[in-house]
């Protein structure tokens, strides 16, 4: 496994912002697609393509275009949903699959309630979508539920991750694929809830509210 942090001055002013209890819904829905879209570029780095011949104004040349069978984006429901824009601005032609999953609070543990996504994953590559990389268990779920479709590269964009989760995803995955992580910070520890510190609380109910 692979972690890239990504270091510049507009994702570290953004991440400050969306870390402040005061900041409303309304922008911190907005921060998340602009930082979002920062990390896609960091992301996208080793996206395939394939040279193809085009015809300019002025004459025929060989470019590079995003190579066939085309990348998809799997937001993990909820707070992944927040994400979604951001990645796609950059890969608009990118495929785009769902995978509901939810984490018992007394439990720990993973369950898939929702899954939209092809039953053979194999020579794609997959970007799995999640603001808040924690205790680990959802991602392992997530990354074992495309692996068992197939998939072999699979690049994980969250916003902010814990030691913790960082851990527990090297150990689940070793080197069966090409995992790579991609974050905007790599926070301090989990507290005794299993929540991200410093963090910036609860990502889906910052974005979308609280849902009893």
């Amino acid at each position: 496994m692979r972690l890239h942090v990504a270091n510049h001055p507009l994702i570290d002013h953004k991440l400050s912002v969306l870390r402040d209890e005061t900041t409303p819904s309304a922008v911190f829905r907005q921060l998340v697609d602009e930082l979002v879209t920062l990390l896609a570029y960091e992301a996208t780095r080793d996206v395939r393509t394939e040279e193809v011949e085009i015809k300019t104004p002025i004459t025929t040349t060989t470019c590079r275009r995003l190579a066939e069978p085309r990348p998809i984006v799997v937001p993990i429901l909820r707070a992944g949903l927040g994400m979604l824009e951001g990645m796609t601005r950059l890969l608009p032609t990118a495929e785009v699959g769902f995978l509901g999953m939810r984490r018992d609070d007394d439990t720990l543990e993973i369950e898939t309630y929702a899954n939209r996504l092809p039953d053979d994953l194999d020579g794609r590559q997959v970007f799995v979508i999640d603001p808040m990389l924690a205790t680990g268990h959802t991602l392992v779920a997530a990354i074992e539920y495309l692996l068992d479709r197939g998939a072999s590269d699979v690049t994980a964009l969250c916003l902010i991750a814990a030691p913790e989760g960082l851990k527990a995803l090297e150990e689940a995955v070793g080197d069966r694929a090409n995992v790579t992580v991609v974050t905007a910070a790599e926070d301090d520890h989990l507290n005794e809830r299993s929540y991200i510190v410093p963090g910036l609380g609860d990502a889906g109910d910052r974005l979308y509210g609280i849902v009893d």
